[in-house]
């Protein structure tokens, strides 16, 4: 005896707005990756010589690449913000056995996001 299965739309997951950014998140692992390769083979290039390094250059100054990294950082962003408000749920921190507001975890997050970002940007550009 076969019992029935109610077919299910390849694209469930796009009617929700709660599960669409889900699956957005889920997905940008994958630019994640990317990003990581990518900084993996630019370390490569730098310490492998100047010829290498300005093959790579080339290889990054091509259209199809700096697309992907455009589209690479805008999923990055989406799954760094994602992230970020998942945290207070994560983190229950205590402090003289109070808890710690979620607003507050939250900004602690974006505050190191910033400092981070901050430093890493003095150091490239100086």
């Amino acid at each position: 005896m076969t019992t029935y299965r109610q077919p299910v739309d390849r694209y469930w997951w796009a009617k929700r707005r709660s599960y669409l950014w889900f699956m957005l998140r889920e997905k940008s692992c994958v630019f994640v990756a990317w990003s990581v390769l990518y900084l993996v083979l630019l370390v490569r290039a730098v310490g492998a010589g100047a010829d290498t390094y300005q093959r790579f250059l080339d290889f990054s100054a091509h259209p199809l690449v700096v697309a992907l990294n455009i589209v690479a950082l805008i999923f990055l962003l989406l799954h760094a913000i994602t992230w970020f408000g998942l945290a207070p749920r994560a983190m229950v921190i205590h402090i003289r056995r109070r808890r710690v507001p979620a607003r507050a975890v939250l900004a602690g997050h974006y505050a190191a996001w910033l400092v981070v970002s901050v430093a890493v940007a003095w150091m490239v550009i100086s």
